[in-house]
């Protein structure tokens, strides 16, 4: 079994596009959000693509998931693979876990497994990362 290996960066996101599901004034509403991120550090990837389905359950309060598409490097390693998001905001920031989906890595990437997170306060304009990660 590899040693895992825990690696930090940087996120900044960009293009964030949000869509109202159903009435947009309703509490508790749903919204979709297609978002563009660049991470640099251990993971280097240009561009993302990522969405999420947003549940608003207050004003500023809610939870989401979604699904990120990164394509670039870990650790120097080139490939991509997707992360699978889970998160909770409020008026303060975002707190949010991810995990590598299984069998989802390519390239030097094939067989990553690995999880990891993030809290970003509103106002920041990057976001620091935790991965920790193995290859199999």
């Amino acid at each position: 079994m590899p040693t895992p290996v825990e690696t930090r960066g940087r996120f900044t996101f960009a293009d964030w596009q949000e869509t109202p599901v159903g009435a947009p004034e309703a509490t508790p509403r749903l919204a979709r959000a297609h978002v563009a991120n660049t991470f640099t550090g251990g993971v280097e990837a240009a561009g993302t693509s990522c969405d999420y389905t947003i549940a608003y359950t207050g004003g500023d309060t809610g939870s989401y998931s979604g699904m990120e598409l990164l394509s670039g490097s870990v650790d120097g390693r080139k490939g991509s693979f997707v992360l699978e998001e889970r998160g909770a905001f409020d008026a303060g920031g975002t707190v949010c876990r991810f995990e590598v989906v299984p069998g989802s890595g390519t390239g030097d990437l094939v067989g990553l497994t690995g999880s990891g997170g993030f809290t970003y306060r509103h106002g920041d304009t990057s976001v620091e990362y935790a991965f920790t990660y193995a290859l199999a």
